[in-house]
């Protein structure tokens, strides 16, 4: 009989502390929705990492960028890749001659060892950049405003 009184006891304190448990976990707060990607409102903060994401999980090729490391030796890439770098190199330090340091173009030819930059003021205060490769003859233009 003793037993039967330890449980009813035990049941009784459980029936009692019950209502006490659950009103502490009735309390709640209303949800907010808040964007995780920063092109619907997020965190600027995700995009790095939800980029990575996207990118580890990218199973498609390029075939124009697979054609273009298949063939070549690791010797090739690297001298490609540093023949990129002098280039920009190159390209920076041709630009910051041309540009004042208010950021406006100044007409003038500017000639390396393979091109000649020209850069030409045409009509509506706009300037035209012809770039002419020296060995071929072959030229692209391309015209700027120039911030006037």
């Amino acid at each position: 009989m003793k037993t039967n009184a330890l449980v009813r006891s035990a049941m009784l304190a459980c029936a009692l502390s019950m209502p006490l448990i659950m009103s502490t976990a009735a309390h709640a707060t209303a949800l907010v929705y808040e964007p995780v990607n920063p092109n619907f409102g997020g965190n600027p903060l995700n995009g790095a990492n939800l980029l990575n994401e996207a990118n580890a999980q990218n199973k498609y090729k390029d075939p124009s960028t697979d054609s273009l490391t298949s063939g070549q030796s690791t010797l090739d890439q690297f001298n490609t890749q540093l023949q990129q770098a002098i280039l920009s190199r190159v390209a920076s330090s041709i630009s910051s001659s041309i540009v004042g340091t208010d950021g406006t173009l100044h007409p003038g030819t500017i000639n390396t060892g393979n091109f000649s930059i020209a850069i030409t003021q045409v009509t509506g205060g706009n300037l035209q950049v012809t770039t002419t490769d020296k060995t071929t003859g072959a030229s692209t233009t391309f015209i700027v405003g120039n911030g006037q």
